[in-house]
C-alpha cells in the first residue's frame, strides 16, 4: 500500500533513498529529504506491506499536469518481486487525471512498468 511520507519515517526513507545512485552522499541525501519535507510540489510516498520496503519520490508539475517520478527504491531483500511496479501502478491509480513521467534517473525502470 502506498502511504504518504511523515517525519516519523525519516530514517527509513533516508535508508531507502540512499539506494539511488544520485543519493550516495549524506549531505545530498539530507538535502533531498529536506526538499521533500518543505517543497509543496515534491511528494514522497512509502510502500508498506508488513514493513516499509519501498519509496517513491515525485514532483508535481502543475503547468503540464504531469507527475515526474524522481526517485524509486526498493529494499534490496525485496527486489525482483514486482514492488517497484506496484508502486508506480498505485501512483497512477491515485492520480488518474495526471500523466506519469520519469526523469533521467528513473526512465529505464519506469519504461518497464507499462503503466505510463
Amino acid at each position: 500500500m502506498l502511504i504518504r511520507y511523515k517525519k516519523t519515517f525519516e530514517k527509513i526513507a533516508m535508508g531507502l533513498l540512499s539506494f539511488m545512485p544520485t543519493e550516495k552522499d549524506l549531505k545530498k541525501l539530507q538535502q533531498t529529504i529536506k526538499e521533500y519535507e518543505t517543497e509543496e510540489a515534491w511528494q514522497l510516498f512509502l510502500w508498506k506491506e508488513e514493513d516499509i520496503i519501498g519509496l517513491l519520490g515525485v514532483l508535481f508539475q502543475n503547468e503540464t499536469n504531469a507527475i515526474v517520478i524522481q526517485h524509486i527504491s526498493v529494499n534490496p531483500s525485496h527486489r525482483f518481486q514486482g514492488i517497484g511496479k506496484k508502486m508506480v501502478k498505485a501512483l497512477k491509480e491515485m492520480y488518474t487525471d495526471k500523466e506519469i513521467i520519469s526523469n533521467e534517473n528513473t526512465a529505464a525502470f519506469v519504461e518497464k512498468c507499462d503503466v505510463c
